[in-house]
């Protein structure tokens, strides 16, 4: 097997999308520390393992499907791009909608763990938007998606420790902020891709 040459695009892109990708991991982690004010640095790196290998395996499941139909048929590809635009501007623009609709819905629910049933749910729930993820890095051979996934999944880890400790120690003014500044992200690379693609 030949290796991996990356390139600074290569990597900048996929570190811009796994920034985008996590915010709703992010905003989820600082109302998981809020509620649960006790939570230990171990138990916060399992959190935040627990999205990340979420954000790792959808764009591996989304590009294994689109691949597999890539192969049957070739032309389909050309219109990569304009179903990775479509995707990320609604993504992106049903997560600034979302930013914008101020919904406080406050729980006066005790300091009570997540269980790992619920954490799970919270996990699928943050990562699904990453199964189109597939589309975008579907003209990547599987060394490549590997590497993108992985790239996405270091950069959710980190995103989400950082809503962790922000939950636990400064409270929730930045949380309601994540989905828009994911929503502007998801939309720029959107345009980045179908720009350099078309």
């Amino acid at each position: 097997m030949t290796a991996l040459t990356v390139s600074l695009s290569f990597l900048l892109t996929n570190v811009l999308l796994g920034f985008g990708l996590a915010m709703d991991a992010f905003s989820v982690s600082v109302a998981n520390a809020l509620t649960e004010t006790g939570m230990r640095k171990r138990r916060m790196a399992a959190v935040a393992g627990t999205y990340a290998l979420f954000q790792i395996a959808m764009p591996l499941i989304g590009w294994s499907c689109v691949h597999a139909f890539l192969e049957h048929f070739q032309s389909f590809s050309r219109f990569i791009p304009w179903i990775a635009l479509i995707l990320l501007l609604f993504i992106g623009g049903k997560m600034l909608w979302e930013s914008f609709r101020k919904r406080q819905e406050e729980t006066a629910a005790g300091p009570a763990a997540v269980g790992t049933g619920l954490l799970l749910l919270q996990g699928l729930a943050t990562s699904i938007d990453a199964l189109s993820v597939g589309f975008t890095i579907a003209d990547y051979s599987f060394p490549y998606a590997l590497l993108s996934a992985a790239v996405i999944g270091a950069v959710t880890f980190a995103v989400c420790l950082a809503g962790l400790f922000i939950g636990k120690n400064v409270g929730r003014k930045l949380s309601g902020k994540a989905s828009a500044v994911g929503g502007i992200i998801l939309i720029a690379i959107g345009l980045k891709i179908f720009f350099s693609r078309i």
